[in-house]
């Protein structure tokens, strides 16, 4: 890289591109670090094969874990009596369905 001497406009430009190449693979280098870091993990907790069946229950478990927990957010606000009780119903139908399940 040349030197930067105020006679010369070529000299700022190619310092640009020069600092934000060596920026870029910085954080390209990054990048590359972290994938590495989660392919390891991945490759030392392998996953347990789940049956069709298996994982059609799991989805559906999790499925209604996520709907329970939008109920519960939603019962922290809710005001109205009568939309309380609808979703406190709700909340009722899940847990049940979940226990049935065997949470």
């Amino acid at each position: 890289m040349r030197a930067l001497t105020r006679s010369s406009p070529w000299s700022r430009a190619e310092h640009k591109a020069n600092y934000n190449s060596v920026m870029a693979r910085g954080w390209e280098s990054k990048s590359v670090e972290a994938q590495q870091a989660e392919a390891t993990d991945k490759s030392t907790n392998p996953r347990k094969r789940l049956t069709p069946e298996q994982a059609a229950v799991s989805r559906e478990k999790e499925s209604l874990r996520l709907a329970r927990q939008r109920v519960l957010e939603q019962l922290k606000q809710i005001q109205d009596p009568r939309h309380r009780a609808q979703l406190e119903n709700a909340l009722a139908e899940l847990n049940g369905k979940l226990s049935l399940l065997g949470n």
